[in-house]
């Protein structure tokens, strides 16, 4: 059984046994600044409406590694994501990329940290109006004072990294969703990024074209040594690219240990397990019964019986004729 420790305290002798390595850590432990944390996220708070979708959140990215956030549809994964990246100002808590305190920074400070990590967008976010070639030099253009021959090179480069050299001249229109998927890596890849921030980006992919968008990820890793911070709920490409995980819900993090913890979580025995240790089971599993599922039907119906009340019925909607007089 590989160890490694979950978030909780309340732990049944199974979670005993899942303790221990040196990497596992509850989030609350601070670490010094020259052990080569790039990403630290200390006590992070996000309300929206005056409601907590992210409640005290600690997470450390080390150098060179690969981290992949995980959990269910509004778990707060995408938030967290967005404050992380700072188009999201956060409510409580510090944010530390590369030893900048985000939260503490302007617009111009905010900027020049923009330009040491890239963004691989769900969607891949690519200028319809520009080719690949015209997409991937556009952070060259903007952001440095290269001449036009050096920046045909490096787009060239970045293009061949992910295998689309020579599509340089197609639009977005003219290629496939997988090819949309490396073409905005490419564009992450533009200003040498220290730092990776990839959001679903095995999202609406074929099997065979989602595993070799994980390969890539492995590949340019390796090679570049860059950090990865991964948002995923497709479990496959998780554990397949993923050095270190951490599962969110409800707002907070269960657990954030190496990827060998969480196998060991696949294999365990539903009764052997703590209350968020079978819950998080569950989800890697995919399984249709579990603390998860038993829990998200009773909270629904709870707040749909106790909830907005009877508005629905006492207003009357508006709808609006389709032919004149």
């Amino acid at each position: 059984m590989p160890t490694g420790r979950p978030v909780r305290r309340d732990r049944s002798a199974m979670s005993e046994q899942l303790q221990g390595h040196p990497d596992g850590h509850d989030g609350a432990d601070i670490v010094s600044p020259d052990d080569g944390v790039v990403v630290r996220v200390r006590n992070l708070v996000k309300r929206f409406d005056g409601r907590a979708v992210l409640s005290g959140i600690n997470l450390d990215v080390k150098r060179g590694e690969t981290l992949v956030i995980m959990g269910g549809s509004g778990c707060g994964k995408s938030t967290l994501l967005r404050l992380i990246i700072g188009s999201l100002q956060a409510d409580e808590g510090t944010i530390e990329l590369l030893g900048e305190d985000i939260t503490q920074l302007g617009d111009d400070g905010l900027n020049a940290v923009r330009k040491k990590f890239g963004i691989l967008f769900q969607s891949g976010a690519l200028f319809n109006s520009m080719t690949l070639r015209q997409n991937v030099a556009l952070p060259l253009v903007e952001h440095t004072g290269l001449d036009a021959h050096t920046i045909d090179i490096m787009v060239k480069i970045k293009l061949e990294m992910v295998g689309l050299r020579v599509d340089a001249d197609k639009y977005p229109s003219e290629i496939s969703g997988g090819m949309k998927k490396r073409a905005g890596l490419a564009r992450a890849l533009a200003l040498d990024p220290q730092i990776l921030f990839y959001d679903e980006p095995s999202a609406g992919l074929d099997p065979v074209t989602s595993a070799e968008i994980d390969q890539l990820i492995i590949r340019l890793s390796r090679q570049l040594g860059t950090t990865s911070v991964v948002v995923t709920h497709e479990m496959d490409s998780a554990f397949a690219i993923a050095d270190t995980m951490a599962m969110l819900d409800k707002g907070r993090v269960l657990a954030t240990n190496p990827r060998a913890y969480f196998e060991g979580l696949r294999r365990a025995k539903q009764g052997d397990l703590g209350k968020d240790e079978a819950l998080i089971r569950q989800f890697l599993l995919g399984a249709a019964r579990g603390p998860l599922s038993d829990r998200r039907g009773r909270e629904d119906y709870e707040a749909d019986l106790l909830g907005e009340g009877p508005r629905w019925v006492t207003s009357r909607p508006e709808v609006q004729g389709i032919r004149s007089d």
